[in-house]
């Protein structure tokens, strides 16, 4: 006897066989000037968009709409329309952009600006420069803490991470890392930094709440001489299980226990690994790998690589929309 064909079962059918709603990755092409949009569910790029000279550093507004953009040559910060994909306004950034951070507020931003040795703070909505910060030679990396209490900033020639007070803009802690630190990232609740130092080749694990320093990180990957291996960008995982660490030249990704500290494992991917963001539900990291011009595209289960995807030349930073 057949079963009748209810609205709940075709519903059920069409869940089944419907594709997931697709994220978008954003993904800046220093060398071309250029923004690659990457279809997740795809993997294929299906847009290239024209910006500013250089661009590095990108991140997204809180609000999912805006798309923040470091053209570093044009010594901009430009803006670009999701909705739209067009840039639609630039903002003061001081000299030679190359790494920002948001503030939970979704409207203060911090510059590190290189040729400078300054932090600029601009309001993103009025476009007045909130502060300019003196800190040390060349500064890059940029990280505002969620909790929104702390912006560090890493200056590479010092070799120092400044800890800067949102509240006032003053520096409250200069702290000596390993050579050439290149980025922070905080974990969730605010308690733990992750500062990578690429000469150094070591990650330093910072209790927040004491600024000092729990553990430090070293990287020996079989068959990669040591010079090689040149920690850059960090990401995170919410639950606190992993933290992967891009290894510059060395090629790999280093997965790293974020409760033990100790590393895992190290995942083979394109050249000069260099950037990562995890997508919305964490089963994908995407890393940009800058001499081969391509995204891989790891798998967090299984630690395994799934796919490269090529993009423009050098590509440098990556972030990936959850509401596109």
């Amino acid at each position: 006897m057949k079963l009748p064909f209810t609205t709940a079962a075709l519903a059920a059918m069409i869940g089944l066989s419907a594709p997931a709603a697709a994220s978008l990755a954003y993904v800046s092409n220093e060398k071309d000037n250029t923004i690659s949009v990457i279809d997740t569910n795809t993997q294929e790029v299906i847009d290239t968009i024209d910006v500013g000279q250089r661009p590095r550093g990108i991140l997204l507004s809180k609000d999912f709409t805006r798309l923040y953009i470091c053209a570093s040559d044009d010594d901009t910060v430009q803006v670009m329309d999701l909705a739209t994909r067009r840039i639609i306004d630039t903002l003061p950034s001081g000299e030679d952009p190359e790494q920002f951070s948001l503030h939970p507020n979704n409207r203060h931003l911090y510059i590190a600006n290189e040729d400078d040795a300054i932090v600029t703070v601009v309001d993103v909505e009025t476009k007045d420069v909130l502060a300019q910060i003196d800190v040390g030679v060349e500064p890059e990396g940029m990280a505002v803490s969620p909790d929104g209490r702390w912006a560090v900033n890493t200056s590479e020639t010092s070799s120092m991470l400044h800890w800067i007070d949102t509240t006032d803009f003053e520096i409250k802690r200069n702290m000596v890392v390993g050579q050439r630190p290149r980025h922070v990232e905080f974990s969730r609740d605010s308690k733990i930094a992750w500062a990578s130092a690429e000469i150094g080749g070591t990650v330093h694990i910072i209790d927040v709440d004491n600024l000092e320093e729990i553990k430090q990180l070293t990287f020996q990957i079989r068959g990669v001489n040591q010079d090689k291996v040149q920690p850059v960008g960090i990401e995170l995982t919410s639950d606190g299980r992993y933290a992967f660490v891009a290894l510059g030249p060395a090629n790999h990704v280093a997965v790293v226990d974020a409760q033990t500290y100790e590393v895992l494992d190290y995942l083979l991917v394109g050249s000069r690994v260099w950037q990562l963001d995890l997508n919305a539900d964490e089963s994908q990291l995407y890393t940009t790998n800058g001499v081969s011009g391509d995204v891989s595209v790891i798998d967090v289960e299984s630690l395994k690589v799934l796919k490269s995807i090529p993009v423009g030349r050098y590509p440098w930073g990556v972030v990936i929309d959850p509401n596109s």
